[in-house]
C-alpha cells in the first residue's frame, strides 16, 4: 500500500469530511480531540524557547507528576 495517489486521496478525503461539517460540529469535534489531548497527558503551557530573551535554562526544573504548582510549607518562627 505503498501508491502515493491512494495517500493523496486518503488525506483529501479527510480534508473533505471536515469541511462538510458544520462550524458547530467542528467546534464540539475540536472539543473532543482537546479533552483526548489533556488525558493522554497533554498540557497547555507553553514549553520552553531557548531563544528567547527570558528563558533562563537554570530556573527550569521538573514538573510535578500530578502537573499541578507544588506546596511549599512555611514555618513560623516564634511571632
Amino acid at each position: 500500500m505503498s501508491d502515493p495517489e491512494f495517500f493523496d486521496e486518503l488525506a483529501e478525503s479527510d480534508w473533505d469530511a471536515w469541511y462538510r461539517l458544520t462550524p458547530e460540529e467542528r467546534w464540539r469535534e475540536s472539543e473532543k480531540l482537546w479533552d483526548y489531548f489533556l488525558r493522554v497527558g497533554g498540557s497547555l503551557d507553553p514549553e520552553p524557547d531557548s531563544q528567547s530573551p527570558f528563558y533562563f535554562a537554570e530556573s527550569q526544573g521538573a514538573l510535578p507528576a500530578h502537573g499541578r504548582a507544588g506546596v511549599r510549607i512555611v514555618r513560623r518562627s516564634g511571632v
